[in-house]
């Protein structure tokens, strides 16, 4: 099943911040599209609180054709699920690819509304001839990380932590000039909440920060190591990004979470699996050459 919504970004658990609430800035970009998500799960809903198995477990029904059709997609995998988010103005060509092995649904005031391909057929554009995709470069900095998930009560215990791991203990902004440099490390912090749930990525040092009570993490506490794709900002046009880690971890039955930004992609695979992955994608490299 393919569940769609319109996405709302929040810190904290109160009511939802919409974009049109913020004052104008001209230090804040925002992208000229606006986006749905997709979550797609099995037999009806997965339970709360079962981790998924990251972005490889879609990665040849969903993330494959619809790069086949020339449509981009931004990927965020969170502690709980998968959530794939495509442009509004692509979404009669979503349905119509994904059609044929889904039954999509549409939340509409709370309640699943079946979706058919006649319910989109106006503006459906046939895809694309087939072209190469880029093939972007790909670093793995040695930094380890978590995937970590906050029962919301406790959330409070831990805000003022959260704020000033977000907004005040940053390192040097990354410069475009060092992008075909390895990185030993890299900063990296993600906080999502969604219809309730949160989920949280932080590197292992930066855990040690937080009461160590309060974060849950899977039963075998095990690390992870990312792997950044890009060596410039990406963009939002492109198609394909997602599908050049996606397939072949797929491929290896490799598990792994994958975040997309507005500057970049990562994939955070198990840190036992590290050296596995970068041989796969230089392969990949090697033959897109």
């Amino acid at each position: 099943c393919v569940w769609l919504w319109r996405a709302l970004w929040s810190l904290l658990p109160q009511r939802p911040l919409s974009l049109a609430e913020l004052p104008p800035s001209e230090f804040m970009q925002v992208a000229d599209s606006t986006w749905l998500v997709l979550s797609v799960v099995s037999n009806g809903r997965e339970p709360p609180g079962c981790q998924a198995t990251g972005v490889t477990k879609i990665a040849r029904s969903v993330i494959a054709p619809l790069a086949e059709h020339h449509v981009s997609v931004l990927m965020l995998s969170t502690y709980q699920t998968d959530f794939i988010l495509v442009r509004e103005r692509d979404l009669p060509v979503v349905i119509h690819t994904l059609a044929g092995e889904f039954d999509i649904y549409r939340e509409e005031s709370g309640e699943c509304v079946p979706v058919t391909c006649d319910d989109v057929s106006n503006g459906f554009l046939k895809p694309k001839p087939p072209t190469s995709p880029t093939l972007h470069p790909v670093q793995s900095p040695q930094t380890r990380f978590c995937v970590l998930t906050v029962a919301p009560d406790t959330l409070p215990a831990i805000a003022t932590m959260l704020i000033d791991v977000l907004f005040y203990s940053h390192g040097p902004p990354w410069d475009a000039a060092t992008s075909n440099q390895d990185l030993d490390s890299i900063t990296f912090f993600s906080f999502s909440l969604i219809e309730g749930y949160i989920s949280i990525v932080m590197d292992a040092e930066t855990q040690k920060r937080f009461p160590s009570d309060l974060l849950l993490t899977s039963s075998t506490g095990e690390l992870w190591r990312m792997v950044r794709i890009g060596g410039q900002p990406l963009g939002f046009d492109e198609c394909g990004i997602v599908a050049q880690i996606a397939e072949p971890l797929a491929a290896a039955d490799i598990s792994a979470y994958y975040i997309s930004t507005f500057n970049f992609d990562h994939a955070l695979v198990p840190e036992e699996g590290i050296a596995e992955v970068i041989q796969l994608l230089q392969q990949r490299q090697e033959k897109g050459r």
